[in-house]
């Protein structure tokens, strides 16, 4: 523990506040967000390469520097780290800080991949994520009882507050108090979860958000107490096979749709914490199956840009959004091991060209406001704000 805290009190003092003229919290409320004047977020998740069988690769190194100097190439303004806790089933009996990479290690490399990122003038989003180690989805998290919950509950916290001090001495932007955590924060237990957003708060300078899942978020009970409102936005775009552009794009805007009314119900700008569709036939259909489960894929580099398109073009007019980070490349540009041809990341496929053309684009979050009504107030488009346009296909 000595170690760890050690390694925070260094790289505070190494690592200089980025484009930050304050050290108090910012105060709470929709107005966070525009006070900031940060303009839309285009964002990457650069993942962790965690495993001890990659030696020299991965968060804080030169492999993982690589990967951020690629994101900044494309034209990303910030990238989300998620570094992970391990939880061995859905009984919830604990969150253990060590996932393959020492904990102390783990801490220490975020941090430099944090001080990497601000020195190529790009933002940081941290986000602490649970693997379920037996399987299963961290959404369904049951504890049981009250005692269970309160165990639970002790023992996120810890977790969580590790990471806001890690946010806090690396200067982070943004930080997320949680990922899917649909049992807890959608439910009457979520009065329970509020004392730690609270804490975080006090510990954190930086804005705060939670990343809750797409079908869950209008439900959940936290929103108030951030300043963004975030969504893991794997919303499938249409309900048939073989779809076209323009079926994804009027997909695309029934979830701008939903989405504006969710900020103006809060009085807050949206984020995509997470978005992508994989590299396959379909994707759009059913955006949220994981590709490693996958068999008998067919590869399509041109529906997965295709879904790309159709969610994010409809997004880039509406003043309440406050852009979106892809998921996801890896913290090694070299390693091509981390999941399937057709998983989700847009690394050098078409989807590529589709991300870099928004990532350039205009978007009406890019405007600053004094007061979130403004943010809801319809604007005139852009010339060119829906240039995200396919390349054509390459010659044979």
């Amino acid at each position: 523990m000595f170690l760890a805290w050690s390694a925070l009190t260094l790289f505070s003092a190494l690592a200089p506040p980025f484009e930050r003229g304050r050290d108090l919290p910012l105060a709470l409320g929709a107005s966070s967000w525009s006070e900031e004047a940060l303009g839309a977020v285009r964002g990457i998740t650069v993942g962790p390469i965690e495993s001890t069988v990659h030696p020299g690769v991965g968060y804080g190194t030169d492999a993982g520097r690589a990967a951020l100097e690629e994101a900044r190439r494309m034209g990303a303004t910030w990238v989300a780290l998620t570094p992970f806790g391990r939880v061995w089933d859905l009984t919830g009996g604990g969150v253990d800080r060590t996932f393959e990479a020492p904990y102390v290690e783990n801490t220490e490399a975020v941090l430099r991949t944090i001080e990497d990122a601000h020195r190529l003038g790009l933002r940081v989003m941290l986000v602490p994520h649970l693997w379920v180690e037996t399987g299963g989805w961290r959404a369904q998290i049951d504890p049981g009882d009250d005692a269970g919950w309160a165990r639970w509950a002790a023992s996120y916290q810890r977790f969580l507050l590790h990471w806001a001090d890690v946010a806090q001495a690396g200067h982070a932007e943004m930080f997320s108090v949680g990922v899917e955590l649909r049992s807890w924060v959608t439910t009457r237990r979520a009065e329970s979860f509020r004392p730690l957003v609270a804490e975080v708060r006090r510990r954190y300078s930086g804005l705060l958000t939670y990343s809750g899942n797409w079908d869950d978020i209008a439900n959940t009970v936290i929103l108030g107490d951030l300043d963004v409102i975030g969504v893991n936005a794997f919303y499938p775009l249409t309900d048939r096979e073989s779809a076209s552009t323009p079926e994804l794009l009027e997909g695309g805007h029934r979830v701008a749709r939903e989405l504006r009314a969710l900020a103006e119900e809060w009085r807050k700008p949206v984020l995509l914490t997470e978005m992508g569709y994989t590299n396959r036939a379909d994707p759009a259909l059913r955006p949220w199956e994981w590709p490693d489960s996958m068999v008998n894929v067919r590869i399509d580099e041109d529906a997965q840009a295709s879904a790309y398109k159709g969610l994010l073009a409809p997004l880039a007019d509406e003043p309440w959004c406050a852009g979106f980070f892809v998921w996801r490349t890896y913290a090694d540009p070299g390693d091509v091991s981390q999941e399937a041809e057709w998983g989700y990341s847009p690394r050098g496929k078409r989807a590529e060209l589709v991300l870099r053309d928004a990532f350039a684009a205009e978007w009406a979050g890019d405007g600053h406001t004094d007061r979130f009504h403004a943010l809801t107030t319809p604007r005139a488009r852009t010339p060119g704000i829906h240039a995200f346009e396919l390349t054509p296909p390459r010659a044979q």
